[in-house]
């Protein structure tokens, strides 16, 4: 085999090649980060994470931070002509014992990116800003990648490269990936702002029963800062400096009286939606923006970024580590359906958006998204209702039973494990193993269910047995007696004979 010089080269750092590499940091793996930008994007295009991706970052290490730093969406404020408005909540879901994160939490991309660069330089690794990919070549073991910073030109070999640079991907280009999909016919101004003259207790709406007039302004939460969104016309040159947009303001929202102090950052963008052919080209990657771009509504972007990154994460780290190469088929097998699903949801939020609908649906929180259709899933025997295997991992509050000391289900999965967690069931039946925890909740098992939460959401007869992937997702999910099963397969993912 010829020589690499690392195992993953990541191209982009944006939420989704932010959340690879720290994926990867925590695994052992030696990889690379690169970005053509030399400093950080400053805006806050995406500023939605939905409960799913919150659940993502308590795993990460990171969401007592990305906590700190956002805040809770406010009420919409539909603004009428004749100076009345109505308030009305983007949602109404609440926590429960499985879903402990109900409704979106709001963090402007930019902070979002620097909690995960930080939690990244905690694990020993920084970004190579100002560094472009010029061109890539690869062969049966591994990718030569030519590179070039202020200083130099050079070629970096690594056994696997991931694509995560955005909507128009060096990566998916080099690669000559066809990205088809279609213009949605409408161009978008975004711009961070500060301004007087308005309340932040609400996301101010103006001229929602015209959707080529509409304007908004959100306060985004942990900064001083509005967001501005309205639509542009399709051709020709915006003008984004301060006087312009303070026309603009004033002419769609009626109100003189709204001051712009100063644009810190604004962005004119065509709205399409688009699907990589293919996610994966032998030993190269695309995730994120390189792989799917899509219309705003909904806050579905960034969210979708992040959890490409956490599926195939483990996954590379697992082929690293021996597990066989299959395992990183079922990246694609599993995400592009995800893609393709977000962007109909998306497109049909911008169609009701138009029509001055702004309320989201659970589809958006994306707490139901799984793999059902995976091939690395494994039932013994067949279920036909209830969790099964595919399905994102519920939440419970669990005592140790030994002491009734209060534990959340989530507190066992979270690291870069795989667990097995058995209900009333025998532990010896499933082996030790240096990448697995076991855990038997109920009967002689070392935690116990007083309040019933985890059999009101997992709903599994005694003796069962689910293993739970890195990421949290169910793989298998087998009664007593196909145990046996659930070892060979795991040994399988493990590259174990």
């Amino acid at each position: 085999m010829s020589r690499s010089d690392i195992d993953v080269l990541v191209c982009g750092a944006g939420a989704a090649g932010l959340t690879l590499a720290i994926e990867l940091a925590r695994r052992g793996v030696a990889f690379a980060v690169v970005d053509k930008l030399a400093t950080p994007f400053p805006g806050s295009r995406g500023k939605g994470l939905q409960p799913r991706t919150l659940e993502v970052f308590e795993d990460l290490g990171v969401l007592p931070a990305v906590l700190a730093a956002g805040g809770p969406y406010p009420q919409l404020r539909e603004h009428r002509a004749d100076g009345s408005h109505v308030d009305s909540p983007l949602g109404d879901a609440s926590p429960t014992p499985a879903e402990p994160y109900a409704q979106p939490w709001m963090c402007p991309q930019w902070i979002t990116e620097r909690i995960l660069r930080e939690r990244l330089a905690a694990l020993g690794h920084t970004v190579q800003g100002g560094c472009e990919l010029l061109a890539l070549a690869q062969d049966a073991h591994g990718v030569d990648a030519t590179l070039r910073d202020a200083h130099r030109k050079r070629t970096l070999r690594a056994r696997y490269l991931v694509g995560c640079d955005g909507g128009r991907s060096t990566v998916r280009q080099l690669l000559d990936v066809a990205f088809p999909g279609h213009d949605l016919g409408m161009r978008a101004l975004v711009a961070d702002l500060t301004l007087e003259g308005l309340s932040r207790d609400a996301w101010h709406r103006f001229g929602s029963d015209d959707p080529a007039r509409q304007l908004a302004l959100c306060p985004l939460a942990g900064t001083e800062l509005f967001q501005l969104q309205t639509p542009v016309p399709p051709e020709g040159e915006v003008d984004i400096s301060l006087p312009a947009l303070q026309a603009l303001l004033a002419q769609r929202s009626g109100r003189s009286a709204i001051t712009l102090q100063a644009v810190h950052w604004a962005s004119v963008y065509r709205m399409s939606a688009r699907l990589a052919a293919r996610y994966r080209t032998g030993r190269v990657f695309l995730a994120g923006d390189a792989a799917h771009v899509h219309p705003p509504t909904g806050g579905q972007g960034l969210n979708t970024s992040v959890q490409d990154a956490c599926n195939l994460g483990w996954k590379l780290a697992a082929v690293l580590a021996g597990a066989p190469d299959a395992l990183l088929d079922s990246y694609e097998a599993e995400r592009r359906p995800v893609a393709a699903d977000m962007l109909g949801l998306s497109t049909s939020l911008l169609e009701a958006a138009k029509r001055g609908e702004l309320k989201r649906s659970r589809a958006t929180r994306q707490l139901d998204v799984g793999y059902r259709g995976s091939p690395l899933n494994l039932e013994a025997p067949a279920r036909h209702e209830g969790l099964r295997a595919g399905d994102r991992a519920p939440d419970a509050p669990l005592v140790r039973a030994a002491d009734g000391t209060p534990v959340r289900l989530f507190e066992l999965l979270a690291g870069t494990h795989w667990t097995a967690l058995g209900h009333a069931a025998d532990a010896d039946a499933i082996a030790p193993h240096p990448q697995l925890k076991r855990f038997v909740v109920g009967g002689d098992g070392e935690l116990a269910d007083p309040h019933g939460h985890f059999q009101a959401a997992w709903a599994f007869p005694q003796g069962s047995w689910a293993l739970l992937r890195p990421d949290g997702y169910l793989a298998a999910v087998v009664d007593a007696d196909h145990a046996g099963a659930m070892r060979r397969w795991l040994g399988q993912m493990l590259g174990e004979a």
